[in-house]
């Protein structure tokens, strides 16, 4: 598996997964030099190649000068997910497009969530370009493929969660107090949450829209809603 960009392999060279080599662009500078120091020190091999190498092995050629390779990425045991009083869980439902899943896992690292829960079909898994969006993000936060969101639901809620639907049309999220075990489900980019996902819900929360757009981007739903968690919790 490839990790690439410069801010995903710093991060993947903070955790503990065996990373088999790096390839580095020549005359290696600044970031790309802090990344050769670190996996000099951890003993890791480090080729350095022309761009043109890069540019081939990369996905996408949005390697910025590095890509690392490891084993494929190890997802999360569902089960072992969560269990404080103040957990947070974030489940997408149907989110295909892998920036936005990449953009999700940045968001649900960045404000403490203990874990992100996908789909084994009808969504983007965690690839190279995944772990590359997210910023690295996917090196630190758990993700867990469960046979469906329907099936995470009700499992959550026998733990205890309460579990809320982004989607347009329901309760104002600034009027609901988000304490306790939470569950947020953010839908695909064009279908939103599934119905028969919204009514296994126990609630469901829509964001205020004020301009001629009808519909915010999955990530940056998710974004404002995990932080109304934070906030929450911090005004508990």
């Amino acid at each position: 598996m490839k990790t690439e960009g410069r801010n995903a392999v710093l991060e993947l060279l903070k955790t503990d997964k065996t990373v088999d080599k790096i390839l580095l662009e020549k005359g290696a500078q600044g970031t790309l030099g802090k990344i050769f120091a670190e996996a000099r020190r951890k003993d890791i091999r480090v080729q350095f190649v022309d761009r043109a190498v890069l540019d081939k092995e990369s996905e996408d050629r949005r390697h910025q000068g590095v890509i690392a390779f490891t084993t494929d990425f190890t997802y999360a045991d569902f089960f072992a997910l969560g269990g404080g009083e103040n957990s947070l869980i974030v489940l997408c439902d149907g989110i295909e497009d892998v920036h936005n899943l990449g953009s999700i896992l940045r968001v649900a690292e960045c404000a403490g969530a203990d874990g992100v829960v996908i789909p084994k079909a009808k969504g983007a898994s965690v690839t190279e370009a995944v772990i590359r969006i997210s910023a690295g993000a996917a090196e630190h936060i758990p993700v867990a493929k469960v046979p469906s969101v329907n099936y995470a639901i009700d499992s959550l809620k026998e733990r205890g969660y309460w579990v809320y639907g982004l989607e347009a049309g329901g309760e104002s999220i600034y009027d609901t107090k988000l304490t306790g075990k939470v569950a947020l489900v953010v839908g695909g980019e064009d279908s939103g949450v599934r119905r028969l996902t919204r009514e296994k819900c126990d609630k469901i929360l829509s964001i205020p829209l004020f301009g001629r757009v009808n519909s915010l981007n999955a990530s940056v739903a998710l974004g404002i809603a995990v932080y109304e968690v934070v906030r929450a919790r911090i005004q508990k």
